[in-house]
């Protein structure tokens, strides 16, 4: 680093991205670094899931358990409470009380919380996507999508996970490759047979924007295990069970203490909510404690019904798809797909439902794809990280969720050493942390970045006053 400020570039301005400026402005003196977020978002904060315009679409958790502040568990909503975000939203607020605000709601939230040091350009927006990166002495040269470049001193990769990929029906005129594209969703007719392939939680945001449209026809949605998203309890009890106290060595231990708990909260009145609370609570030491063939066991085996009971959806969704589900316009269905042709503009899907050798086939006026992301096309679907793997900088993670990290959330390169300034934040980091895809919990991660950046310029610093 020169005698100039440094610059510390945050790559992506969602939630991830902008509560990591938001909490790295917070912690440096003034004049420390420079921290510029590129996001081509107009706003900062907002990303995919916080920036859809769908009314339909909720955040999936009460308003009291989000946050930009870990320990300030109402951060949310007494911002809620303060400007009145959720007056004229009739359907906002459950019947228990709780608050379950359209989801745009909460990035203008974020990005309230970010306009001070905005506009004292303490943070700095450059509204762009990085294309590549590369060298630039000790630091990095961002080469920008508008053609500009960027130089910087340290790097967070705070991106979205890479999109889902449905190959089978790559081109298919009813394919609607992306679950957020509201003008294809909006194209789709009222009476079309519908495919919708993922059952969790985008699932749910396509057929709840389905039915806001009023879309009468039949919905079959889709995944190997058939896993509907959980709905949430009708009240919200403390946390139930230790899983970190000797904490269980094997993907099967680990199954058999968490049904042992639902059990014992059972005899004692409580359902499964507040068991499934407490292993998210404790996620990443409970999977920081399991060796990595364990890790992998619990992806391969257990995700599909931790996701399906982690990821709950919000009351308003629920009650849409359940009302469905009772008139027989949505079926769940357990089956893999094996082939798709394209016949007379509809689109002919074969099916193998789950544990039979039979194969289904059946047509569909629209096929919508919610599945979970493409974990391993991060490289070819991100040109920036791309590059880093290029320069042997980044690379997956051994479960291959994302990007490897060290404890520090360092970014590991194909040397297996760490890259000290380059970090990693958000869910691309979930393979090497552990849970990391709630709000509360990448927040943690955000405040935990900001201070490995806080010591990592100290260091900088003291090297620079050294060789002086």
């Amino acid at each position: 680093m020169s005698a100039r400020e440094p610059i510390i570039a945050i790559v992506g301005g969602g939630f991830s991205g902008a509560a990591t400026a938001f909490h790295l402005a917070r912690l440096l003196p003034a004049g420390a670094a420079d921290i510029v977020v590129v996001e081509p978002r107009e706003e900062l904060g907002h990303g995919l899931a916080y920036s859809t315009a769908d009314p339909a679409h909720r955040i999936n958790v009460a308003a009291s358990r989000m946050t930009l502040i870990s320990g300030h568990n109402s951060h949310f909503a007494d911002w809620l409470e303060r400007t009145g975000a959720v007056l004229n939203d009739a359907e906002a607020i459950t019947a228990n009380g709780a608050a379950y605000p359209q989801r745009r709601v909460f990035g203008r939230y974020v990005e309230s919380h970010l306009q001070p040091f905005l506009q004292s350009r303490t943070i700095r927006h450059v509204r762009s996507a990085v294309a590549s990166v590369e060298r630039n002495g000790d630091g990095y040269r961002l080469i920008l999508a508008d053609g500009g470049t960027l130089a910087v001193d340290a790097l967070v990769v705070a991106t979205t996970h890479p999109p889902p990929a449905l190959r089978a029906m790559a081109g298919a005129a009813g394919l609607v490759a992306n679950p957020y594209d509201l003008e294809r969703l909006e194209a789709i007719e009222r009476d079309h047979h519908v495919l919708v392939v993922g059952t969790g939680l985008t699932s749910a945001d396509v057929i709840a924007t389905l039915d806001r449209r009023g879309h009468r026809g039949s919905i079959t949605a889709l995944s190997r295990h058939g896993y509907r998203s959980r709905s949430h309890a009708a009240s919200r009890g403390d946390p139930i069970g230790d899983f970190t106290t000797l904490p269980s060595r094997s993907a099967a231990a680990l199954f058999r203490r968490i049904r042992a708990t639902i059990l014992d909260a059972k005899r004692q009145g409580e359902d499964w909510h507040p068991v499934l609370d407490a292993v998210r609570r404790q996620g990443q030491a409970i999977w920081q404690a399991l060796p990595l063939a364990e890790q992998r066991r619990v992806v391969r085996h257990l995700r599909a019904l931790w996701d399906a009971h982690r990821f709950r959806i919000a009351p308003q969704i629920a009650a849409v798809l359940d009302r469905r589900v009772a008139e027989g316009r949505l079926a769940y269905r357990a089956a893999s797909i094996v082939g798709a042709e394209q016949i007379d503009g509809r689109i002919r899907v074969g099916q193998r439902p789950r544990r039979e050798r039979r194969l289904l086939v059946e047509t569909f006026d629209s096929v919508i794809v919610t599945t979970g992301p493409a974990h391993a096309d991060i490289f070819r679907t991100n040109t920036a990280i791309g590059a880093l793997r290029q320069l042997g900088l980044v690379r997956l993670d051994p479960i291959g969720l994302g990007l490897e990290t060290d404890p520090q959330s360092r970014a590991v390169g194909t040397s297996g050493r760490p890259t000290d300034s380059i970090f990693v934040g958000g869910p691309l980091a979930r393979g090497s942390v552990g849970e990391l895809m709630g709000i509360p919990e990448v927040t943690a991660h955000a405040e935990r970045i900001a201070v490995e950046i806080h010591q990592w310029l100290g260091y900088q610093t003291a090297l620079r006053r050294k060789a002086s």
